[in-house]
């Protein structure tokens, strides 16, 4: 029996969020150059797209610039907006045809104009379809983000002061990227490093974490159901006792 045929349908998780890591790692071992890699990555980020579509994955996100990732070689950077472009371009077609909706989380005005007109084409006519919703974090950072939010909550307070005390969680979260996104119940990091590098700070607060030492492009179809197969061996009590969780159930 393969993995895929373990799953438990009932409780695929509504969210993953993915740290695409090791593409360079790849490379290397290969005698690549580092471009090469990414291409091999972006390859893997389409198959995985595709089977967290196959299982019911309502939402993915995937880990594909940090604003750190700005102060790499220009030569670097110019190649993945290259591939950027190129990707989604080729992959317009099958959003649509496969009912798929592109949301971009980040500070987009980092962006070459060029990468923000092509990005938001396809997330404006992507916009409609109701199947699973892939987000592209691009040029993100989570601290950057949370100050992002701060500031323009600070910026609302001074132009229309409200009472503080009633201010919530809900309310801080309206000013995030990710507002009209569900937390993720599974994050995913490849290549064996285990660290969550600025990634969605706020939002994995519950999150099961899920490492592995399988480098970004080899981490195929299987490797996406392992991770999901071993989410659903684990209890999410969200600071309940196990016995609680049993008695909601």
């Amino acid at each position: 029996m393969s993995i895929k045929e373990k799953l438990d349908f009932e409780r695929i998780p509504k969210h993953v969020a993915v740290i695409m890591d090791g593409n360079g790692r790849w490379a290397k071992k290969k005698n690549l150059q580092r471009l090469e890699g990414h291409y091999a990555g972006a390859k893997a980020a389409r198959n995985i797209v595709e089977a967290a579509s196959e299982i019911g994955v309502k939402y993915i996100t995937l880990y594909a610039f940090s604003i750190e990732n700005w102060n790499r070689p220009k030569d670097e950077v110019a190649g993945l907006m290259a591939l950027l472009i190129k990707s989604i371009a080729e992959q317009l077609n099958d959003l649509i045809k496969n009912n798929v909706r592109l949301k971009i989380i980040g500070d987009q005005k980092m962006l070459p104009k060029d990468v923000f007109n092509q990005i938001n084409n396809v997330v404006e006519k992507s916009a409609t379809n109701t199947g699973l919703t892939v987000v592209i974090a691009l040029s993100y950072g989570s601290r950057y983000e949370i100050v992002s939010a701060v500031k323009n909550i600070l910026s609302e307070y001074q132009k229309n002061p409200f009472d503080i005390d009633k201010f919530s969680e809900n309310d801080f979260i309206s000013h995030l990227y990710t507002k009209d996104i569900p937390d993720p119940e599974l994050l995913i990091r490849t290549s064996g490093e285990l660290r969550i590098s600025n990634f969605l700070l706020w939002q994995i607060s519950y999150s099961e974490l899920y490492f592995t030492d399988v480098l970004w492009p080899d981490f195929d179809k299987e490797e996406f159901y392992k991770a999901i197969f071993d989410y659903q061996g684990r209890e999410r009590r969200f600071g309940k006792t196990s016995e609680q969780i049993a008695m909601l159930k």
